[in-house]
């Protein structure tokens, strides 16, 4: 019995070093740019077109799609207005409103942040089939996107706030002496705001995919 509780000891021991690990693990130096998400092999995703990749960076045109999103959250991290979020979405996709209609889960879960205030928006890709007519639901809304460009930069890991903004400052950074930087700058300004985007489910530990987000206009 001493045994056995030494050897389920040992394990609990080496599965929280795993896990911390991976929170803490950051973003490769040279980030593969242009690489559809895995997850999207599984999880219905927004449908896009890549239109240009450099070193740190790829540029995107997603075609029009509808997401769902939550209202502002004031929260004292980003990651935990994107619990939250999540939290109140996957109720929302088992049938938590108006018409009890259930859909299957997407990817990505996107959380849009603003630089310098702690209120976020988390918002879940609605499937094709239910974009028509979406689901309703008191405390969420309907966000359509149009047709629209987006700077993207991957990277891996468990996402924490720190994370988010490195790898946002170094998509910007990547962006300089290409012609998107004068895009972005034109129609979002010189510190954009961006979106973290989860395509990993949270027990997934390994080989998780992250992208932050710009979108911006021609």
């Amino acid at each position: 019995m001493e045994m056995g509780l030494t050897i389920l000891q040992l394990y609990l021991c080496l599965s929280l070093v795993v896990v911390v690990s991976c929170a803490q693990a950051t973003a490769p130096r040279n980030p593969s740019m242009g690489m559809r998400p895995g997850t999207c092999d599984h999880y219905e995703c927004p449908t896009y077109e890549s239109v240009d990749v450099g070193y740190g960076y790829e540029i995107r045109v997603y075609k029009s799609a509808v997401w769902m999103s939550t209202g502002p959250i004031p929260a004292p991290s980003m990651t935990q207005a994107t619990t939250t979020g999540f939290q109140r979405l996957f109720s929302y996709i088992q049938g938590d409103n108006k018409s009890k209609t259930k859909m299957n889960m997407t990817a990505p879960v996107i959380t849009q942040t603003t630089p310098g205030k702690s209120v976020y928006t988390v918002s879940f890709y609605l499937p094709k089939k239910n974009q028509q007519n979406p689901p309703l639901a008191d405390d969420l809304h309907v966000q359509p996107w149009k047709p629209t460009h987006v700077a993207i930069r991957q990277f891996g890991g468990y996402v924490t706030d720190a994370l988010a903004k490195k790898e946002a400052t170094a998509l910007v950074d990547s962006l300089k002496n290409t012609k998107w930087k004068f895009n972005i700058e034109q129609s979002k300004g010189k510190s954009p705001e961006y979106l973290v985007a989860g395509y990993s489910p949270p027990f997934q530990i390994t080989a998780r995919v992250n992208e932050i987000m710009v979108p911006f206009t021609l």
